[in-house]
């Protein structure tokens, strides 16, 4: 673990890598879940606004869920969430050639929002867990994103870098150049020690 300021972070964060794969997962993570995605504070309140904006890009199934259910609920976590159609897939879930997408994304990219998405879906696979006196950020494993992990693999790309929109939307620019720091220097310990270890394998005389 890693700790800047009031934030604990997983060394998963900087080692692991993570790219999605939307043609293999199909976006499944907006369809499989017991509860919503949860919102940060005051994010239900911007949707409030935004809605009217975000309301033509969603699907009729979403907008009958959240106005039956409103545009955000309480979990059994108690936490506020996005509400879900049928106990499914996230009212704001929107499907294009069978991928499942973000109906919310969709209406930022087109220009008629300045809200993108819940904070805590751009930032997956980080999962941001708030205690009194600090934050958590830990990697959320799911077999459902394997694709993700084998396509970062492929591109290594790291989760950090995968995720450097969210967390510098999340806790500020300079929280995340601490991190590309830490992250440079465990590259650079790594190195060091593998090549400590590949001098002691040559032993002259042996």
């Amino acid at each position: 673990m890693l700790q800047i300021d009031d934030k604990i972070v997983s060394l998963d964060i900087l080692e692991k890598h993570f790219v999605c794969n939307l043609e293999k997962c199909k976006g499944y993570c907006c369809v499989h879940g017991a509860s919503g995605a949860p919102y940060d504070k005051g994010e239900a309140e911007i949707l409030t606004r935004e809605y009217p904006n975000i309301k033509p890009f969603l699907s009729e199934a979403g907008i009958s869920a959240i106005e039956k259910e409103g545009l955000a609920v309480i979990d059994s976590d108690g936490d506020e969430v996005t509400p879900l159609i049928n106990g499914k897939e996230c009212a704001f879930a929107i499907f294009e050639k069978g991928i499942a997408k973000c109906g919310i994304e969709k209406a930022f990219l087109a220009g008629k929002t300045t809200f993108r998405k819940p904070v805590s879906c751009h930032l997956y696979p980080i999962r941001v867990k708030k205690y009194p006196d600090f934050y958590a950020l830990n990697y959320d494993q799911w077999d459902l994103c394997e694709p993700a992990k084998k396509l970062g693999d492929e591109k290594k790309v790291t989760i950090l870098e995968f995720v450097e929109q969210a967390l510098v939307r999340k806790f500020g620019e300079d929280f995340h150049k601490e991190l590309r720091i830490a992250s440079n220097e465990l590259k650079n310990k790594k190195i060091q020690d593998q090549n400590q270890i590949d001098d002691w394998d040559y032993i002259p005389g042996v």
